[in-house]
């Protein structure tokens, strides 16, 4: 993977934390990039929310507010209903069942793909990149969703979790992939929006791209090797070098 010094265009975006790594990584071009799903390349968190909201109304449980709702989006969801809405392991599992009913129905598609997002994904394919889906949604789902919003073209394969709950860590997924790819990790990094993304990548040795454009902040992909601002500060990190916003429209 080629690294070269990135062209200064930070000035107010660099983050305000002294010795946060933005941008340590600089400019690469990698072979292989994998992408999350939900936060990085849709935005999923209206599907989520009413799926977990339906799940805990329909066993008569308390409702979450607006930020814990959005903390379901990202992490495997088992994980999420424990921790999030404290659920013990029966009741958490009651609840999967029933958001994946709401899900299935009306929430995998409440959901909409980031501006530019497509465009992005056709100039790393048209310059020889290797694209794939790494995500902690389950795969029949995460297939779905590809081909509904016509993303399915440009990715090699698309890597989550069997629908039982199998593998749902996100380090799990990237191995995966990496292993069906048969990608060097040294040509390889993942673009995702929260901190498993980055623990996945590190537990796999490749570096991660935060999405800031997603659900994560800024301090939760902190340990990531770059963080995007928006697709094209995430294209001219990939070595886009020419005007990835005009090629987009």
């Amino acid at each position: 993977m080629r690294r070269s010094a990135r062209p200064g265009r930070r000035g107010a975006d660099a983050p305000s934390v002294a010795g946060a790594p933005y941008d340590k990584m600089g400019v690469v071009q990698p072979g292989v990039v994998l992408f999350d799903l939900d936060g990085t390349l849709t935005a999923s968190g209206p599907g989520i929310a009413r799926s977990v909201t339906a799940a805990l109304k329909a066993l008569g449980l308390p409702p979450l507010d607006e930020a814990a709702l959005l903390r379901f989006i990202g992490p495997p969801l088992l994980d999420s209903f424990r921790d999030i809405a404290g659920l013990d392991e029966m009741t958490a599992l009651e609840a999967m069942a029933v958001y994946r009913g709401y899900f299935v129905e009306y929430g995998m598609f409440e959901n909409a793909v980031y501006p530019g997002i497509p465009g992005l994904l056709r100039e790393l394919v048209d310059t020889g990149r290797r694209l794939a889906v790494a995500t902690s949604k389950p795969l029949p789902y995460a297939v779905r969703i590809i081909e509904h919003f016509a993303l399915a073209e440009h990715f090699e394969a698309v890597f989550g979790p069997a629908i039982d709950g199998d593998g749902t860590e996100k380090g799990d997924v990237v191995a995966q992939a990496l292993k069906a790819l048969r990608a060097d990790i040294d040509d390889v990094v993942l673009v995702g929006d929260r901190s498993h993304d980055v623990v996945g990548a590190h537990e796999n040795g490749i570096p991660c791209i935060g999405a800031l454009w997603g659900y994560g902040s800024r301090d939760e992909l902190a340990d990531a090797e770059a963080l995007a601002v928006d697709v094209d500060d995430l294209a001219e990190l990939l070595g886009l070098t020419h005007d990835h916003q005009a090629q987009s429209r």
